[in-house]
């Protein structure tokens, strides 16, 4: 892949204007952010899904700060033209503006993002201006809210019905008031996602599960590749099986180790004759040296 120039949000609003998709994937280590910016995917989110993904907790809520920010640095060198999105965690940004804003610049100062993502619609309007006036960009978060999956019901599809279609679009309108650049529509219905994505104004719309006409997709990168055991959201498409490669390979290495067919020479190094010899003599004369006189 030819060397490539950094991403920044104006050359995503170019592509928006142009009307090229824009391509989103999440990411949380350094050899999975080395591939994705040779695939040369536009931007990268570090999301707070890495709590169930690479940590193994049933939600996203016991992620931290510390997490996120560890995780971010190792995806910002692997990737370092990409656009990359800090996902706030859990309880850095609900208390306060203030709280919000210096955890939100924590991930600016300390892993070099572009932008930060928020969870939430009207209650978190707020929230948003203060960051966006600290002069960081902020990517809304809409439709099915991990964060918020106990109150919205589960992970399932929003905005089935009218009136709570009608929410999320006010909310999508509200939270571009409050300065978002983009917002993430998560599990709600396509023609919900098309009448936001033709009324958003200076904004862009961004899809997961949610359709084809926003102004670009995003995919958590283990379901792209089966590698996430606990379960396969119905919204994702599965590109390769790695999951099943990786644990066969596994499985053989077991058997190798087992039935002593690994290692063979040429996975390990040997040593010269008169060497070993001389080390034997060393050994041997160390040992003599060392006997107790009586």
């Amino acid at each position: 892949m030819a060397e490539r120039k950094k991403m920044t949000l104006p050359d995503l609003f170019t592509k928006k204007a142009k009307g090229e998709p824009i391509t989103w994937l999440t990411c949380y280590d350094y050899p999975t952010a080395y591939f994705q910016e040779q695939a040369g995917v536009d931007m990268i989110l570090v999301g707070d899904s890495l709590g169930m993904t690479m940590l193994g907790y049933d939600s996203t809520l016991p992620v931290t700060m510390e997490d996120m920010i560890r995780h971010t640095q190792a995806v910002r060198r692997g990737a370092p033209t990409a656009f990359l999105i800090g996902d706030m965690p859990y309880m850095s940004y609900q208390p306060s503006d203030e709280i919000a804003v210096r955890n939100a610049g924590r991930f600016m100062a300390e892993a070099a993002c572009d932008a930060v993502k928020l969870e939430g619609g009207a209650e978190m309007a707020p929230r948003v201006a203060a960051i966006a006036r600290a002069g960081i960009p902020v990517m809304g978060h809409l439709g099915l809210t991990p964060q918020s999956a106990s109150a919205l019901g589960g992970f399932r599809l929003q905005g089935k019905d009218a009136e709570r279609a009608r929410k999320i679009a006010d909310d999508a309108r509200m939270l571009e008031e409050a300065g978002v650049f983009g917002i993430l529509l998560e599990l709600v219905p396509d023609r919900l996602c098309r009448l936001i994505t033709e009324r958003a104004g200076d904004v862009i719309i961004m899809s997961l599960g949610s359709g084809p006409d926003a102004h670009g997709q995003l995919l958590i990168y283990h379901d792209l590749f089966g590698l996430y055991p606990k379960f396969t959201p119905r919204m994702a498409k599965r590109y390769a099986d790695a999951g099943k490669v990786i644990l066969d390979g596994l499985k053989a290495y077991v058997g190798e180790v087992t039935a002593r067919e690994f290692p063979q020479p040429e996975n390990y190094f040997g040593m010269d004759d008169r060497e070993y010899e001389e080390l034997l003599s060393l050994l041997d004369g160390g040992r003599k040296g060392d006997e107790p006189k009586l």
